[in-house]
C-alpha cells in the first residue's frame, strides 16, 4: 500500500458540498481516507480575479500507482463536473497529489511532489496541519520547514 496526500480545492458553486463530494469518491474509488486537514479559505492564486478558493489536504492509503492514481482523480473531477479551462481560473473542483510516499515522477501525466507546492501557502498550511514532519522528497525539508520558508504572502484563513 502506498500513501498520499491530495489537495482538494475548489472556488465555484457550494465549494463545501464539492470538497465533501470528492473526500467521498476519493475514499470509495481511489484509496483509504486516513486523515483530513481543517478547511481554508484564500483568495486565487495567479488568476485573483475570481472567487476565493476552499482548500483541504487529504492524506490516504492506496493500492493504486501514482500514475493510476492520477488518472482516478482526473475521472473523480469529471464526476463532479470539473470542465478544464484557464490554467488558474475557476473550478468547481481540483485535485492535486502533492506527495506519494517517496516518489518522484516528472512527466505529462504526473508531477510528484508537486511542483508548485513550496511555493504556495494554501498547499502547505493544510499539509503542515496533519504531517508536519513528513520530508518533501526532493530538497528534504519538513513540511513545517518549507511552509516557514514559503514566499507566498496571500492569506490562509481556517473556516
Amino acid at each position: 500500500m502506498h500513501k498520499a496526500y491530495l489537495l482538494v480545492g475548489g472556488n465555484v458553486g457550494n465549494r463545501q458540498k464539492y470538497l465533501q463530494e470528492a473526500g467521498e469518491f476519493i475514499g470509495k474509488r481511489a484509496g483509504k481516507v486516513l486523515e483530513c486537514s481543517a478547511i481554508y479559505e484564500t483568495a486565487a492564486w495567479g488568476k485573483t480575479d475570481q472567487a476565493s478558493f476552499l482548500n483541504q489536504v487529504l492524506a490516504i492509503e492506496t493500492a493504486l500507482t501514482a500514475s493510476g492514481l492520477m488518472t482516478k482523480l482526473l475521472q473523480i473531477e469529471e464526476k463532479i463536473g470539473r470542465k478544464r479551462g484557464d490554467r488558474y481560473g475557476p473550478r468547481i473542483i481540483d485535485i492535486d497529489i502533492l506527495l506519494f510516499d517517496k516518489e518522484v515522477h516528472n512527466s505529462e501525466h504526473i508531477k510528484i511532489p508537486h511542483p508548485e507546492m513550496t511555493r504556495r501557502r494554501f498547499a502547505l498550511v493544510p499539509l503542515a496541519e496533519i504531517a508536519p514532519q513528513i520530508l518533501h522528497p526532493i530538497s528534504g525539508k519538513t513540511i513545517k520547514q518549507l511552509l516557514e520558508e514559503c514566499p507566498d504572502s496571500l492569506s490562509v484563513q481556517k473556516i
